[in-house]
């Protein structure tokens, strides 16, 4: 470490470097428990530079930040650009932010009882705890996980419950917070057992970082207890192909063994994967562990993220050069979530009609006419 850097880290610090637990071992629960949250933790991985360390005194003192071990032992120590980093390290930019909001998707307003937000007619969130492993920068919900650790409580559980049986329009249930995997199996178990008991639920989702920043959670009795209440689905977000690691190919395995269905849910972040390459890579090498590209989102107008977010037009750059490129079970659907739902953001190959043929253009570039009268006279 530089010395002006390592002169403000003893002056934020104070105290000498320790021993950190083995990043890529160790149960879930150790790693939630030794979570890297100081300059003198995170210094055992990386060497950090000015900027970071301003980043963690300034902007951690509005948003809080937390990375597990295993995450931070995929970072480069010597790239300041490091795509883990960026990620997982705050910088002084979230700072800077006069756009961005607490709440961009206005979720308080579609939440009927707490714990629920429902803006589909047939489907809820259920916002199960505000915990998640690694404390991401750019998390839509920086407003709960950004907070002290806590699960929805007993009473707000059932509350959340009764809500579901009085309402039989609703058949979808998505399970996240923060992030699903953070309670207990048991708790887990109740709740599925509890979601399952009412009849007209047909599908639970669950959704959870675990796999990328703690592949650890994963364990062979969270997965025969999960194969009980299907149809589960298991929707996980991996941004950049570094994160797809040998320990996040055995927990993908895991779950697809217990019959789980893996669906990927990126983030398109400045800096991160905002090119066609590393995108292409990582549609590719998740695909190959059975985790299927599932959405692509624009980063929101969330408070705190205005270094993260890029141009709408570069989104659909990159989807127009996947498109042809690539097997269409890899490529994923570019989406804006708002406030009254999520809205495809896709390049448009359907140009018109021209009499009785439909024009369209090629994942190439060709036009090509279809016959395709609007009454049938063929």
């Amino acid at each position: 470490m530089p010395q002006r850097s390592m002169m403000r880290f003893e002056r934020l610090m104070g105290t000498e470097s320790r021993a950190s637990l083995d990043p890529r071992t160790g149960t879930w629960k150790e790693q939630l428990e030794n979570r890297i949250s100081t300059v003198e933790a995170l210094s055992e991985y990386v060497h950090l530079t000015e900027e970071e360390i301003e980043g963690i005194e300034r902007a951690s003192s509005r948003f809080r930040w937390a990375v597990t071990s295993y995450y931070a032992s995929l970072m480069d120590p010597d790239d300041p650009d490091c795509p883990i980093r960026k990620q997982a390290i705050p910088s002084p930019l979230e700072i800077y932010d006069r756009a961005g909001t607490p709440d961009p998707l206005l979720e308080e307003e579609h939440s009927p009882v707490p714990g629920v937000v429902k803006v589909y007619p047939d489907r809820i969130a259920l916002l199960i705890t505000n915990q998640c492993p690694t404390l991401c920068r750019h998390c839509l919900r920086k407003r709960l996980a950004g907070t002290e650790d806590k699960h929805l409580g007993d009473e707000r559980v059932k509350g959340a419950l009764e809500y579901l049986r009085s309402h039989p329009e609703i058949r979808d249930v998505l399970i996240t917070g923060g992030d699903a995997l953070m309670l207990e199996d048991e708790a887990i178990e109740d709740l599925l057992a509890n979601l399952r008991a009412i009849p007209h639920l047909e599908i639970i989702r669950l959704g959870s970082r675990t796999l990328c920043t703690l592949p650890q959670r994963i364990t062979p009795e969270l997965c025969r207890m999960l194969e009980r209440f299907h149809p589960l689905y298991l929707n996980t977000q991996f941004n950049h192909p570094k994160e797809i690691t040998r320990e996040a190919t055995q927990a993908a395995d895991m779950l697809c063994r217990a019959g789980i269905p893996l669906g990927n849910q990126s983030v398109l972040l400045k800096g991160i994967n905002d090119d066609v390459k590393t995108m292409k890579r990582l549609i590719q090498g998740l695909v190959k562990i059975r985790i299927r590209p599932y959405y692509l989102y624009q980063c929101q107008v969330l408070s705190g993220t205005a270094h993260f977010r890029v141009p709408i037009e570069t989104g659909i750059y990159i989807m127009r050069h996947l498109r042809g490129f690539t097997s269409g079970l890899a490529i994923p659907t570019y989406v804006l979530d708002t406030p009254y739902g999520k809205s495809p953001l896709n390049p448009t190959y359907a140009l018109g009609r021209e009499g009785d043929y439909f024009v369209m253009r090629t994942w190439d570039g060709h036009i090509w006419r279809e016959f395709n009268p609007v009454e049938d006279e063929q």
